[in-house]
């Protein structure tokens, strides 16, 4: 399972890289039609939460300890985060459909947010890469087994 935390947090992290990309393909699609920023959406929408659940997941099932555990949970809130930020920057317009300065500050903060994600996942990776490594040097293994006292 450890090494599933590695290849799913590491697939986790390209898909935010990603995301980077599509949004980037968004904003520079001429003429910039309801579509331009569909992968950027479909990515942000599907494919992130599903990798951040079975991020979770692993994490859990490879029994690794409490901190790491949080540390994959935490990018689960910022894709939540993101969408709440997406959305009010969408919905903050002026009477024409124009953005508004508030909603430009909200867009701001929804890239942020994204960066900060990522900075997340990055350390998510680290943590599940170290968790799988082989033990130090002179680590005895010590097994334990159910129902006898540790």
């Amino acid at each position: 399972m450890r090494k599933a935390l590695v290849i799913v947090s590491a697939l986790l992290l390209a898909s935010f890289a990603l995301q980077f990309v599509f949004a980037a393909v968004g904003a520079f699609t001429k003429p910039a039609g309801e579509g331009a920023y569909a992968l950027h959406s479909v990515n942000g929408m599907a494919v992130i939460p599903v990798l951040t659940l079975l991020t979770i997941l692993f994490a859990v099932l490879a029994k690794a300890p409490g901190r790491i555990i949080g540390l994959a949970v935490l990018p689960l809130g910022l894709v939540v985060l993101q969408a709440l930020l997406a959305m009010l920057a969408n919905a903050s317009t002026d009477a024409a459909g124009a953005s508004t300065p508030f909603g430009l500050t909200i867009a701001g903060l929804h890239a942020l947010n994204g960066i900060i994600a990522v900075h997340v996942v990055v350390n998510v990776l680290r943590a599940a890469r170290k968790l799988a490594g082989p033990a130090p040097a002179g680590a005895t293994q010590v097994t334990v087994r159910e129902g006898e006292p540790a």
